[in-house]
Order: structure tokens, then C-alpha cells, then sequence
């Protein structure tokens, strides 16, 4: 069940985050709770999944370089591989999609020699080739969601 404190994290905080040396104590001065208080709402937003990560999206290729990635891995494999490529840190997420290549995913490194080496080590740990789609074209997609809690 959500809090008005889990709806007021979810809804009011996905942009504008609060850039200071203690943004949940700044969150928490917003909303009047403590700092505690805004730090187990998060924990218990991402313990039931409905939160992933905290921070920020950078722009492609504004610090070091990236790429997204296309592998088709057999169905059977599909979980197991796709566990394998998100322990990377330089991977930010991984889904699937419905086609021949079935696991995409977006790495990120410092530099082109460390994106070639993280894909190189990828292919030899799971046996299954990477193919790069580099970015051409730059387009903006708005990631945040406005959260209509009234009926829930």
C-alpha cells in the first residue's frame, strides 16, 4: 500500500531532484518528515520494485562514450545472459524485445577502447555475440511519468 509519503516521492521528485550535499534532509524539509523518514519510503519503494534507481540521466556521449547494444540469445538463456549483462556497472538497463535480437541494452564507458573491451568481455563470458547501434540522431524522451494517485 502507498503512503501519501511514497506518492509524494513518486509523483513530486522525478525532476528538479534537489542537487546539495543532503537531498533527502532538503526532500524532507519539503514534505515535513525527517530525513529517515524519506530514506525508508525509498528503500521501501525499491524493495517492492517500484523504483529502480536514484540519479541522473546524462545526455549520450556528454562523459565518455555510448552506445546501445542488440544480442539474440536463445529464450532458454535469455534470463541467465541478461542477469550476467546488468552485474556490469557500465550497463544502465537491459530489456527485451520481441525479435531475432532479443536483449538490448545500453553501455556506457570512459573512453572507446573501454566500451570495445567491456563488449569484448561480454561475448566471452556468455558466448553470444554484441551488436553496436551508435547513436546518429539525439532525441529527447521524457522519462517522467505524472502519478494520478486521486483514485488509488
Amino acid at each position: 500500500m502507498l503512503t501519501p509519503l511514497h506518492k509524494s516521492l513518486l509523483n513530486d521528485f522525478q525532476r528538479d531532484f534537489p542537487l546539495s550535499s543532503r537531498p533527502y534532509q532538503d526532500i524532507a524539509n519539503t514534505l515535513g518528515v525527517s530525513e529517515d523518514d524519506v530514506l525508508s519510503a525509498l528503500t521501501e519503494l525499491s524493495d517492492n520494485h517500484l523504483i529502480s534507481r536514484i540519479g541522473p540521466i546524462i545526455p549520450p556521449n556528454q562523459l565518455g562514450v555510448s552506445t546501445l547494444v542488440a544480442m539474440a540469445i536463445p529464450e532458454t538463456q535469455l534470463q541467465a545472459v541478461a542477469d550476467k549483462i546488468s552485474a556490469y556497472p557500465e550497463v544502465n538497463h537491459n530489456y527485451e524485445r520481441e525479435h531475432t535480437f532479443n536483449l538490448w541494452f545500453v553501455v556506457i564507458a570512459s573512453n572507446a577502447e573501454h566500451l570495445q573491451a567491456i563488449l569484448d568481455a561480454m561475448e566471452q563470458e556468455t558466448g553470444y555475440k554484441t551488436m553496436q547501434l551508435p547513436l546518429l540522431d539525439d532525441f529527447f524522451i521524457d522519462l517522467g511519468f505524472n502519478m494520478d494517485f486521486h483514485n488509488a
